[in-house]
């Protein structure tokens, strides 16, 4: 009866599933950071180009969490902006993120003078997920119009109507004003 229990159970333990793999998750979140950046980019231009600064700011309100949803929905990860000084209240990170975030900002640019990259897990079990975190540096245009230290008076008054607690201003060129913030849950990134 031994060897037959045995069996049953060797038997039943190659048809189990396999325990979820933790996700090497630095290409694809990668690729979405830069899908966002680059379809933010281009929405914001062609409305600066339109209506000027004052025209964009309305634009990056609607057109930010629009297109990081869109990709949240596509890939299965969590995409959005975060910031130490924010403009929305709603990217204003807690906890660990926050501690993450100062780190990033210490250093917002890698040797190469690209965006400067973190990644860590956290949680366990169900709650178990693998973050990527890129900096946003500061370009001195078109960023500085909205974001700068020497904003012109109809982009303040547009930025004040929209944002009222905003803390997305006096940045130079090379600050981090934010990040892009990418979380999977472990083992359960899809897509390409």
């Amino acid at each position: 009866m031994r060897r037959i229990l045995t069996g049953v159970v060797l038997g039943l333990a190659g048809c189990a599933a396999p325990a979820p793999q933790p996700v090497d998750v630095s290409a694809k979140s990668a690729a979405l950071a830069d899908r966002f950046q680059a379809d933010l980019q281009g929405q914001l231009q062609a409305a600066i180009k339109a209506g000027g600064p004052v025209g964009a700011i309305g634009v990056c309100q609607q057109a930010a969490p629009a297109i990081a949803a869109s990709l949240s929905q596509e890939s299965g990860a969590e995409v959005r902006r975060i910031a130490l000084k924010e403009r929305n209240p709603g990217a204003a990170p807690d906890g660990e993120l926050r501690e993450r975030l100062e780190q990033l900002a210490a250093a917002p640019l890698s040797a190469d003078g690209k965006p400067a990259v973190t990644q860590w897990s956290s949680g366990s079990g169900s709650d178990a997920r693998t973050h990527y975190m890129r900096a946003i540096p500061m370009k001195e245009q078109p960023c500085a119009a909205c974001h700068g230290t020497a904003i012109a008076p109809d982009v303040q008054a547009k930025l004040a109507e929209l944002y009222p607690a905003d803390k997305a201003t006096g940045f130079k060129p090379g600050d981090m004003r934010g990040a892009i913030l990418v979380s999977w849950p472990v083992g359960q990134a899809r897509g390409n």
